[in-house]
């Protein structure tokens, strides 16, 4: 029987890789839940809060490294399409109040009704729904990313001029975001969540399971990469990485596989910020601030780009040194901290942790005479990026 097409792709890393996070994610919430509080193993709530927004920079990180790592697309905007799925994702989640905010309104969220506001704004109608709030975390983002890479991508802008571009669209987006009369609550955003899907958002049992809906999307979005660089379809991304205009030349048509690839990164990135508010708490328009946008382009590049499993360790690694490293006095330094960990993963490991890991794994199986050298270096059908683009 021929294998499925999202697991005949995995090899042992990968596997292993699946097999972690899906323990991870079972083993957390039952700690949480079934062991009693003050015991050794037991996890409090707040670090299954906490551990579940590293899941979801996870699943961020995966969503540049499929663009960047594989089709040599640097994008300084993917947390514009994080923020908007966080935001639809919002919305629902202020419907649900209904008559418990501060001023009882039944039908407007409490920001609309402290500003004036006597009716709900058309694009506010559905978002009581689930199903129609599940649908734009990805109709939104993915439509936006449409729109610019047609427009980008036809008109082959391509390299740093495509990242500062990205990075211009996430800074008016967050200029947008924070008129009071745009209709998304402004400076402060969507807060003071009550319920999802009738279950309180702040019970135990409902952080457990939006942390293990977390890892389970995260394993998706992973297999669905890994599905992608391993088929003919990876293959042309790779080879629109290393050589755009060569691959244009053999009659390729460049621009529908950009716009493909860029479009689903998207989505998953929205997917990410949907699945990260409910366990946050909030969201305002700092999470388009291009700064986060360019964090996370240093998650994966610290982890290994072009490797999927470095992109997701490297949002993991660098976000739990924030935590550990802005609770301290350290505090102010951490920007600084950050940028000289960048510059040094740059010059000492250009490939990244995961990426310098495989290097030395395979030479040492090379020097060994193992049988496997050269396949390993070719088991996921890819080559390596080029540290230098």
């Amino acid at each position: 029987m021929t294998p499925h097409i999202l697991t005949r792709s995995l090899d042992r890393a990968a596997t292993a890789f699946v097999l972690i996070v899906a323990a991870v994610g079972v083993l957390i919430p039952l700690s949480n839940l079934l062991l009693p509080q003050g015991s050794m193993f037991q996890v409090p709530t707040y670090l299954v809060a906490l551990w579940g927004k590293y899941v979801c920079y996870a699943i961020l990180a995966l969503s540049i490294d499929l663009i960047w790592g594989y089709c040599g697309i640097l994008s300084l905007g993917h947390g514009a399409f994080f923020a908007l799925g966080g935001y639809a994702m919002g919305m629902y989640l202020m419907r649900q109040i209904g008559s418990r905010g501060v001023y009882g309104n039944p039908i407007l969220p409490d920001f609309m009704v402290f500003l004036n506001w006597d009716k709900l704004p058309w694009y506010w109608y559905g978002f009581d729904k689930f199903a129609f709030a599940a649908l734009m975390v990805l109709l939104v983002p993915g439509l936006l990313a449409f729109c610019f890479g047609w427009l980008a991508f036809r008109s082959r802008v391509t390299g740093v001029y495509l990242s500062i571009i990205t990075q211009a669209m996430t800074y008016a987006l967050l200029l947008a975001f924070f008129r009071n009369d745009f209709g998304f609550g402004g400076n402060n955003g969507l807060t003071d969540f009550k319920d999802i899907l009738g279950f309180n958002v702040q019970a135990e049992g409902t952080r457990a399971a939006l942390f293990l809906l977390s890892c389970l999307a995260l394993i998706i979005a992973f297999l669905i990469c890994r599905a992608i660089v391993t088929s003919k379809l990876g293959k042309v991304l790779i080879a629109v990485r290393d050589a755009e205009s060569r691959t244009r030349f053999l009659g390729y048509r460049v621009e529908s596989y950009k716009l493909f690839v860029f479009t689903l990164s998207a989505c998953m990135a929205g997917v990410a910020g949907a699945l990260y508010v409910p366990q946050v708490g909030i969201i305002n328009p700092s999470e388009f601030a291009p700064g986060n946008s360019i964090e996370a382009v240093i998650w994966v590049a610290v982890g290994g780009r072009g490797t999927l499993v470095g992109a997701a360790l490297g949002a993991v690694v660098v976000n739990y040194a924030k935590t550990f490293f802005t609770s301290g006095p350290l505090a102010p330094y951490w920007l600084f901290m950050l940028g000289a960990l960048f510059i040094l993963v740059t010059l000492l490991l250009p490939k990244g942790i995961v990426g310098t890991f495989n290097s030395w794994w395979e030479t040492t199986k090379s020097r060994n005479g193992s049988p496997d050298a050269d396949s390993a270096a070719r088991e996921d059908g890819v080559g390596a990026p080029n540290p230098a683009e």
